[in-house]
């Protein structure tokens, strides 16, 4: 009878592949790796196994008051009679059956490079237009256009009305990032306020997500509360735990601003006087060579060096004529010593014949010749009478 039965189950197709929805009971992780467990609802129970070989299909542990939703075929245990689940796929129903869509389509994503650091866009230092992506009414909106105008007044910001919540929300978000990306914003906040996962979806659908890649303008999303994470945040080039927090990225403050072209100008004030004093010593330089080269400096150079040769000259010729001076005084006393007009002041006199010869001795005079004989004071003519040799 229980094979006749088991037999009958196996050939209705229904029974191959059922879906069932129900409250996990008695789980239990056997050491052969199996699980089972009973399916329940408020109208029954079902006993369930999953062969180790189908738990690589299973994202988390199985544990007692979960709602899932198994996948599998229904069939009979022939030895004891009995029919259950053979589970091959086991899914968390609701939030959990979200999440672990969620799962899928991130490690889908991140497979095809979309969360790759490479794609990411650098957020603009400076920005004249902030493009928003949002619901109109709520909390979001507001946090961010307060934090924008206080960092910023100058910044304009464009709002796009989007539907964040709901079934139409993945499309008109991705409608409102393409119709900023088209406007020309130069970066663009893409998120809402905070919820539950279902509240969020919209921020985990793959064309939104597409719509945050392929999307030339830089993005921030801002999705929720710090520590809700969607899909955008690893597809957006910039996260932001908050709204706020996505304004104060997006918007620098006006005041850095003008502390930054204060410093800016200080440091080209401080590097212009650096320049200034450099090209300055360079003319002086330049100056100096021209006075050399010139040929005006040149010829005032010479005028010096001649006068300083002159001055050399005549140093040089004074000194040479006391020299001369001194030499021809030392002759004068010299010759004075020889001279014979000093023999004569000295009460000597000289005799010279008719002809002006010397007469040193008698035998150059003959009796009658004329002499000359010069004394002190003048000249005696005198003839010669006699003369005599000295013995």
């Amino acid at each position: 009878m229980n094979a006749y039965i088991k037999n009958m189950f196996v050939q209705d197709y229904l029974l191959q592949a059922v879906f069932v929805k129900g409250e996990v009971s008695n789980c239990k992780y056997h050491s052969s790796g199996h699980i089972y467990f009973t399916l329940k609802d408020s109208k029954g129970a079902v006993s369930c196994v999953m062969f180790a070989g189908n738990r690589s299909g299973l994202s988390f542990r199985l544990a007692e008051g979960q709602q899932v939703v198994v996948g599998g075929t229904v069939d009979v245990y022939e030895r004891d009679g009995k029919y259950q689940i053979y589970a091959k796929q086991i899914i968390l129903d609701g939030s959990g059956l979200l999440y672990e869509k969620y799962e899928k389509l991130k490690k889908e994503l991140e497979e095809e490079g979309m969360f790759a650091k490479e794609y990411k866009q650098l957020i603009p230092k400076y920005i004249k237009t902030l493009g928003v992506v949002t619901a109109d009414t709520g909390a979001a909106v507001r946090d961010i256009i307060q934090v924008a105008s206080r960092r910023n007044p100058y910044v304009q910001i464009i709002l796009y009305p989007a539907i964040v919540q709901g079934d139409a929300a993945a499309r008109s978000i991705v409608q409102g990032i393409r119709a900023l990306e088209q406007y020309g914003v130069d970066v663009m906040i893409v998120g809402r306020g905070g919820g539950s996962i279902e509240d969020l979806w919209a921020f985990n659908e793959r064309i939104v997500a597409q719509a945050v890649f392929d999307c030339s303008v830089p993005v921030i999303s801002a999705v929720g509360h710090e520590t809700d994470t969607t899909i955008i945040d690893y597809v957006a080039d910039m996260r932001a735990p908050t709204p706020s927090a996505a304004a104060e990225l997006a918007v620098r403050d006006i005041r850095d601003i003008g502390n930054e072209i204060t410093a800016y100008r200080n440091e080209l004030d401080k590097a212009m006087g650096l320049c200034i004093r450099t090209k300055r010593e360079c003319l002086q330089g330049y100056e100096t060579h021209m006075k050399y080269l010139c040929p005006a400096g040149r010829i005032r150079d010479r005028r010096l060096q001649c006068d300083a040769l002159w001055e050399r000259l005549q140093e040089r010729m004074n000194q040479l004529l006391r020299m001369k001076r001194y030499a021809l005084s030392i002759y004068i006393e010299k010759f004075k010593g020889l001279s014979p007009v000093e023999k004569l002041n000295s009460g000597f006199s000289y005799v010279e014949n008719g002809s002006g010869k010397n007469i040193s001795s008698v035998s150059q005079v003959e009796n009658g010749d004329l002499l000359t004989i010069h004394v002190k004071d003048g000249r005696i003519e005198a003839r010669v009478t006699g003369k005599a040799e000295s013995v």
